[in-house]
C-alpha cells in the first residue's frame, strides 16, 4: 500500500549547494541553496529567485561558486540561507567564512568548505533557471583518497530533507555503480 501526498518539491537526495558571488563592487556574498544539480556534461543548472543578491551579483559578473555544504558547517551553512544578502551586507564573514578569489572565474572561494565547483554563466533560461558551464572542480587535500579522488565520506555531504526540514549526512558506501547490476542475470 502507498500514501499519495499530490504534487510536491520532494526529492531525495537534495545537495545542499552554498552558491556564492562578487558584486559590481568586488564584495562576496552567498547563500543556501537546495534546487540545483547537473544540467549535461561539465554544467550546473540552479533555481535562484531573482530577489536573491546573489542572483544579482550573477548577472553581474557572470560567474559564480557551487560550494558543497558539510557535516562540519552545518550552522554556518544554514544561516546562509536564512540570512538576506539584501540585508546583511557582511553574511559570510558574519557566518565565520573567509573567501579567496577563484583562479578560474570572477567569483569567491569558501575556504572553510571542502569541495568548491567555479562555474561561468551560460545563461538565465526561460523559467530564469541559471546554467552554467564548471571551468574547474576545487578539492581540499583532506578529503582526498589513496588515489587522489574524492572522497564523499570524508568530504561529509549534508543533503536537504524538504519533507521533515532537516539536514541529511552521506554516511556509507552501500553499493558500486555499474558493477553490482552486472550479477543479475
Amino acid at each position: 500500500m502507498r500514501k499519495n501526498f499530490g504534487q510536491q518539491t520532494w526529492f531525495y537526495p537534495m545537495p545542499v549547494l552554498i552558491v556564492a558571488a562578487y558584486d559590481e563592487n568586488g564584495n562576496a556574498n552567498a547563500m543556501n541553496a537546495a534546487w540545483g544539480g547537473i544540467y549535461d556534461t561539465k554544467k550546473v543548472m540552479i533555481c535562484l529567485d531573482e530577489s536573491h543578491k546573489t542572483t544579482k551579483n550573477i548577472k553581474i559578473k557572470k560567474a559564480f561558486t557551487i560550494s558543497f555544504a558539510d557535516v562540519k558547517h552545518v550552522k554556518k551553512c544554514d544561516y546562509l540561507g536564512i540570512a538576506s544578502g539584501n540585508e546583511v551586507k557582511n553574511k559570510i564573514e558574519k557566518a565565520g567564512f573567509t573567501v579567496t578569489k577563484s583562479s578560474f572565474v570572477d567569483a569567491p572561494v569558501i575556504n572553510e568548505l571542502p569541495m568548491t565547483l567555479e562555474c561561468n554563466l551560460i545563461k538565465f533560461d526561460d523559467n530564469g533557471n541559471i546554467i552554467a558551464d564548471i571551468v574547474n572542480v576545487s578539492a581540499k587535500e583532506e578529503i582526498l583518497n589513496e588515489q587522489g579522488k574524492i572522497d564523499p565520506l570524508k568530504l561529509q555531504p549534508i543533503s536537504y530533507d524538504s519533507v521533515g526540514h532537516k539536514y541529511l549526512k552521506v554516511s556509507e558506501i552501500v553499493g558500486n555503480a555499474f558493477e553490482d547490476g552486472k550479477k543479475i542475470k
